[in-house]
């Protein structure tokens, strides 16, 4: 079985977690958005569903996917010892378009 770094690793992968956001979908709904066969969208969900990123549901003749949430709240907690990393950057990046905005307005 992969790691959840192994299964994020593929932007395709990526790009499925991406459109699921918006709530289920298709095989043939994700095969279309994002440019691939029928056959390399059902291997991808399938590394996707035995990963627990997404669930299938059969609909008769079609299957549809829907995100879950657990395996990125996993991801979200192996990120935040290193959150300080970042946060910092970002909070200066705010203040100083704060400082632009400011000389920017009409006196």
């Amino acid at each position: 079985m992969l790691s959840i770094f192994e299964v994020l690793s593929l932007p395709a992968r990526r790009d499925i977690i991406e459109r699921l956001r918006d709530g289920p979908k298709s095989v043939s709904e994700l095969a279309d958005a994002l440019g691939v066969s029928q056959p390399i969208m059902s291997k991808h969900l399938r590394v996707l569903r035995d990963a627990g990123f997404v669930t299938a549901r059969a609909d008769a003749q079609r299957r549809w996917y829907e995100l879950r949430p657990e395996p990125l709240i996993e991801v979200a907690q192996w990120l935040e010892p290193y959150r300080w990393m970042w946060q910092d950057r970002l909070d200066l990046l705010g203040r100083h378009l704060d400082e632009l905005r400011e000389g920017d307005e009409p006196t």
